[in-house]
């Protein structure tokens, strides 16, 4: 008789270590990783068979605050190390954090490979718009006129975009979040089940060198009017379904439209398809103030990961053949060392 395996089920509890949270009070990564420790029992994830890895920042000290296996790394690095572990046990669930400067500096070439190869992942980047560990210098995403120890008179760089950057790179799978939303943990499920590298970027609050940066869209008083949270097949409504975003067809463009008595097709209001780069692309460079923040899931297209192809071309090369290493080490020209000098 075949021995049934029991199905895991797990707790917050389980997902909680016994180390002391040092994050500043207030800060933004308390509700993420709560988000998280949550998340994780519902996706039905097995702490032995979870790896978070990081890199460095604020951010990067995740592992330590999560019962699974965790690796903290080097800065910008994270994605390296993650391909090499899931190259080496392709079974793991394996989870990447990182932060704004960790990610899109010094590893934003890492960040590229990882997302064009198609990595089986869920990669979060938490953009505070600044250098928390480091005290407060300004970052690739920070906004132009940032005052900060290294931008004393205002930063003149024009910010990065880590969702423009993540589709320019070949991600399959894009979406947002903010830190104390709470839709915040169906983002990160939606995350899990695709199959590829997934890259969610999480906007987190850094009380003490960027305060309240995000209030302008995430503030609870009067949400509805500045967030479009996206639901596949759904219409893009927001304002209590009082406006929408229409697709102009003469500049090839998105704009806001009126909805009257409820009927966004009149209105011309798109239906989200996760599935539309195109779509995804115009979502991402949407620009706060003008339009809502685009939320949720903005892409959603799978692709054969990068795992599975490895997997695959060792397989075929390895078809046929003897795994004989004394063999393989006396192929070819060889020679014994003697005291003689080498005999051939």
């Amino acid at each position: 008789m075949n021995a049934i395996t029991p199905i895991t089920t797990t707790t917050l509890k389980d997902w909680e270590t016994d180390q002391e949270v040092r994050w500043c009070p207030g800060c933004g990564d308390y509700a993420i990783l709560k988000a998280v420790q949550r998340t994780l029992p519902e996706l039905g994830a097995d702490p032995a068979n979870t790896v978070f890895v990081s890199g460095i920042g604020c951010s990067s000290r995740f592992p330590y605050y999560v019962e699974s296996y965790g690796f903290h790394t080097i800065h910008g690095r994270a994605p390296a190390f993650a391909t090499g572990i899931k190259l080496a046990n392709p079974q793991l669930d394996v989870w990447l954090v990182t932060g704004d400067g960790d990610g899109m500096s010094i590893g934003g070439n890492h960040m590229m490979h990882v997302l064009r190869r198609n990595l089986d992942c869920q990669i979060l980047l938490f953009n505070n718009e600044i250098y928390g560990l480091t005290k407060g210098q300004y970052s690739p995403t920070s906004r132009e006129g940032t005052t900060s120890p290294t931008t004393p008179l205002g930063s003149v760089d024009r910010p990065a975009s880590p969702c423009a950057f993540a589709l320019g790179a070949g991600a399959r799978f894009i979406a947002r979040g903010f830190d104390v939303s709470k839709e915040l943990p169906n983002v990160l499920k939606a995350a899990y089940h695709h199959k590829g590298a997934a890259f969610i970027e999480i906007f987190q609050n850094c009380i003490v060198y960027n305060k309240d940066r995000f209030e302008d869209f995430a503030a609870p008083k009067g949400a509805e009017d500045r967030q479009l949270w996206l639901q596949n097949a759904e219409p893009m409504l927001f304002a209590k379904g009082t406006k929408g975003i229409a697709l102009d067809t003469e500049k090839l463009t998105l704009k806001v439209v009126d909805v009257v008595d409820g009927d966004w097709q009149a209105a011309g209001v798109i239906v989200h398809d996760v599935t539309n780069r195109s779509i995804a692309h115009m979502l991402v460079e949407m620009p706060f103030g003008p339009f809502p923040m685009a939320l949720g899931v903005l892409y959603d297209d799978p692709r054969p990961t990068f795992e599975a192809a490895v997997m695959a071309e060792r397989e075929q090369a390895a078809a046929g053949k003897e795994p004989n290493l004394a063999k393989l080490l006396a192929k070819g020209q060889t020679w014994t060392v003697t005291e003689d000098g080498p005999e051939l």
